[in-house]
Formats: C-alpha cells, sequence, structure tokens
C-alpha cells in the first residue's frame, strides 16, 4: 500500500483497479477446475502414473495460489468494513501466512514443472526403462521432498520478507529454474530426432516417440503459461524492493492487481491444458459429467 501511493506522487501513472468481482471469479473458476483435474485423476486408476501425480502437484499450486488471492481479497474488504486494522499484531501475523501460501504455490509450480520435465526427459531418453526409474514410489517420494522443501522455504521467506538476504536468492531461484528446464527442453528437441532412429526397429517406437514428443510440446506449453503469468509478479517483487522511489519503477508497480489477475488465470489455463491434451483425462472428465447428469 505503501509503495502504491508512493508511485501516485512521483509518476503520471494511475494505478489500475481490477474489480474485486472479477478477482473473485477467476479464483472461483480456478479452484474449481484444478479440483477437478484432482478428483479425476483420483477416480481413474488408469491415471495411477508418476505423470499425472506430478500435474496434480502443479494443479494443487495453482489451487493455493488462487486461493491466497481470495482470502487476500476478503481481509481487504475486511479492512475497509473496519473489522480488521492494517497495523494489528493479528492483521500481521494473517499477512505473513497469507505471504507463506503465496511463496509455497510459486514454489510448488516451479518445482512441479520441473518434476514434469525431468519426467518427459525420462520418458524420451530411456524409454525402455522408463518404469524401472520412475516407479509410483520414487515419485510420491520425490513429491514428498519437493513439498516439504517448498513448506519450509515458504515459511522462512516469509517471516525474514524484508531482509535483502532473502529476497535476492527468492528472485534469483526463479529465472534459474526456468532456464535449467529451458536447457532440458533444448535437449530433448535436440536429441529427440537421432534417438527415434535408434528405436526406429521396435514395433511401437513410432506411436511411442510421437505420444513422447506430444507430452513434451505440453510441457513446453505450461512453461509459456507459467513464465507469462508469473514473471511480471516477481519482477513487482524485485522492483519494490530496489527501487521503489524511482518513477519508471513505481509506473509499472502501478499494475499490480493486474499481474495478480495474471497469476490466477494460470490456474484457469493449466486445468484447460490438461483437458485438451490428454484423451484419458477428456474421457474421465466425460464420464464425470456423464454420470452426475
Amino acid at each position: 500500500k505503501n509503495i502504491s501511493d508512493f508511485s501516485l506522487n512521483v509518476t503520471d501513472c494511475t494505478q489500475v483497479v481490477v474489480p474485486e468481482e472479477v478477482f473473485f471469479t477467476v479464483a472461483a473458476a480456478g479452484i474449481l477446475e484444478n479440483l477437478l483435474v484432482l478428483i479425476a485423476v483420483i477416480r481413474n486408476k488408469n491415471l495411477h502414473l508418476p505423470m499425472y501425480f506430478f500435474i496434480c502437484s502443479l494443479a494443487i499450486s495453482d489451487m493455493l495460489g488462487s486461493l491466497y488471492k481470495t482470502l487476500e481479497n476478503i481481509f481487504i474488504i475486511l479492512c475497509k468494513m473496519g473489522f480488521l486494522t492494517r497495523r494489528g499484531d493479528f492483521e500481521k501475523k494473517l499477512d505473513d501466512a497469507m505471504d507463506s501460501m503465496f511463496i509455497l504455490s510459486l514454489l510448488g509450480s516451479i518445482f512441479s514443472l520441473l518434476a514434469i520435465a525431468a519426467d518427459r526427459y525420462i520418458t524420451i531418453f530411456y524409454a525402455l526403462r522408463y518404469h524401472n526409474i520412475m516407479t509410483l514410489r520414487r515419485a510420491l517420494v520425490i513429491l514428498a521432498i519437493i513439498w516439504t522443501v517448498c513448506a519450509g522455504s515458504s515459511i522462512a521467506i516469509a517471516l525474514f520478507s524484508y531482509e535483502a538476504a532473502t529476497v535476492i536468492p527468492f528472485t534469483i531461484l526463479f529465472p534459474l529454474m526456468m532456464f535449467f528446464i529451458l536447457c532440458l527442453y533444448v535437449h530433448m528437441f535436440l536429441l529427440a530426432r537421432s534417438h527415434a532412429k535408434k528405436i526406429a526397429s521396435l514395433p511401437t517406437s513410432t506411436v511411442h516417440q510421437r505420444t513422447n514428443m506430444k507430452g513434451a510440446i505440453t510441457l513446453t506449453i505450461f512453461l509459456g503459461v507459467f513464465l507469462c503469468c508469473w514473471a511480471p509478479f516477481v519482477l513487482h517483487i524485485l522492483l519494490a524492493r530496489f527501487c521503489p522511489h524511482n518513477p519508471y519503477c513505481a509506473c509499472y508497480m502501478s499494475i499490480f492487481h493486474v499481474n495478480g489477475t495474471l497469476i490466477m488465470c494460470n490456474a484457469i489455463i493449466d486445468p484447460m491444458i490438461f483437458a485438451f491434451r490428454s484423451p484419458e483425462l477428456r474421457s474421465t472428465f466425460k464420464k464425470m459429467f456423464c454420470c452426475a447428469r
């Protein structure tokens, strides 16, 4: 709030405000869509595979992001109505809890995308040994480690968010992980053709390779959507910490609400990608809706 007020004094940029109704609608849609993905995977035993478990992890991260923005708007409304104060001890703890949820959502999304990328990489380049390398038990252990690390990191970052030593590693992690995933993509697409030639003699090699490349393309779409939706907000965090008094930085920070809406849009788009790119999920959704009717 202080940064927003200051930006109006040093720039001519008017702060862009997104109506609360839009926030609640987009957040509710994101939560419901990702909940449908979780229910579909739980109900269909054919989807009890490492890849879909990693997708469920990404869905949970998206739900946390939407839930964070929903709770934040509810508390803002309560502050405006006078039920909460902006500087109280209870409100400070509440704010730290919500910040922790937001960071958990971001870290969970990054590491879930990384797990999906690694899974696709193994599927393409170690196709014959995939089921020995990526077992269901191993996937669950990986997810347990991911969420334990993310939960601990989110609490630590939320408690020490005012320290530069905390903000800098957090913001560096974002481009670093994206660069690592991008390297996996480049390696996958450059060597996929030569790998396909090596296994061309296998009976189902063509179909299997096509399926794996389709999974890699889906993951590329995930990454593109994630960058478009989260990068503006991460940039906002950097500018708010290191150049809050600069007119150009303050002008960019005037679209804070728009950046928050983009985060929630990510939670809506991801399940749509699942539905359109996965025949098994499409079939499960149809059965769910038919049973409901």
